[in-house]
């Protein structure tokens, strides 16, 4: 299996509909640091599927940004009054999409 890496997402889409439906879909990958931007543990694999899907869904006005994020700018990741940034570092916690 290859080696996980953080990515933040961060998505701009026109619909209600499918913006719903992108958001429930990032929720079953990774974690929402605000309110159209996640945070994924990813391997290559899972970060494939997950553009697969991506695509299945956003339509060609719609906007997406990936930014994958090596370990130590990951450790970089400053923490803010408003939420905990530590476990960017710790443990890292597994999703699995059902």
């Amino acid at each position: 299996m290859s080696e996980k890496h953080w990515h933040l997402i961060s998505y701009d889409v026109r619909d209600p509909k499918r913006l719903r439906q992108v958001a429930k879909l990032l929720e079953s990958y990774g974690e929402r640091v605000q309110y159209s931007v996640f945070r994924c543990r990813l391997d290559k694999i899972t970060l494939e599927k997950l553009h697969w899907e991506l695509k299945k869904i956003m339509e060609h006005e719609d906007d997406l940004l990936v930014i994958p994020l090596c370990f130590n700018c990951a450790q970089r990741i400053p923490i803010h009054s408003s939420g905990d940034r530590s476990d960017w570092t710790g443990p890292h916690p597994t999703y699995r999409v059902v």
